[in-house]
């Protein structure tokens, strides 16, 4: 039996002369793995819509261990991705993430959404790269169950009003004063933490709606890649790439 679905491709690996591997984002399915045969030549119906990052509707088969693509038509492709090496290693690395913690398919409708859309930010220049990169991180690991204790400091109840620190392991909060005690050096300014704050509470539509200074930006995106990369549990190829262009 045949399924319909949309989804993201992530990754493309050639098999053969004209073979490819997809690995995909689905809203329903997850990520799955698809086998897309014939699609490395050009009059191959799979051609246009088995691209990297290319969103197609895709037509499955399955298989006893992968899909089977019959289908692909494509809705929407990020040309700008590959404007700027920097901008194409920043959609690289969201993939990688994707990969490496997959949604569940509870969240995977979400989380497409949050990826199509720091894509096409990236792909229009809409906004500072290493803003796109706290979004995604912070964003990403708030839908799939990895929301930070954002409400105050877990040892004083202290809200706001200095500088405070957030244990990229478990995901709570200490104020500055509190964090003194335990020995741990303050890592958010107030505006990294009312960043930290929107970007996990807000309304899909408005993540992008707010801005920082340099000194706040620069902290805020050390503190979401730290959480991050502490549940991805493994470097990750992509990011290391991404210092040598992005620092």
């Amino acid at each position: 039996m045949q399924t319909v679905t949309t989804g993201l491709v992530l990754r493309e690996v050639k098999v053969g002369e004209a073979d490819r591997i997809l690995t995909i984002l689905t809203p329903d399915l997850g990520v799955i793995s698809a086998s897309a045969r014939g699609s490395l030549r050009l009059k191959n119906k799979l051609f246009s819509g088995c691209g990297l990052f290319c969103y197609s509707e895709f037509t499955l088969t399955p298989g006893r261990s992968t899909w089977f693509l019959e289908e692909a038509a494509p809705q929407k492709k990020f040309y700008g991705l590959s404007s700027s090496i920097e901008g194409m290693s920043l959609a690289m690395y969201l993939a990688e993430l994707v990969t490496t913690i997959p949604p569940a398919p509870a969240e995977a409708g979400a989380q497409l959404r949050l990826l199509l859309n720091c894509l096409y930010v990236i792909s229009e220049g809409k906004k500072p790269l290493s803003q796109v990169k706290a979004v995604f991180e912070l964003r990403f690991l708030a839908q799939g169950g990895y929301m930070p204790d954002l409400v105050c400091c877990k040892a004083c109840g202290r809200y706001d009003g200095m500088d405070f620190y957030l244990d990229v392991q478990d995901g709570g909060l200490l104020c500055r004063e509190c964090a003194a005690k335990a020995g741990r050096p303050v890592n958010l300014d107030g505006g990294a933490l009312s960043a930290l704050r929107y970007i996990c509470l807000t309304e899909d539509k408005k993540l992008f709606q707010y801005s920082l200074a340099p000194a706040s930006m620069a902290l805020l995106s050390k503190v979401s890649e730290q959480y991050a990369m502490n549940h991805a549990e493994k470097p990750l190829r992509s990011l290391e790439f991404l210092h040598t262009v992005m620092p």
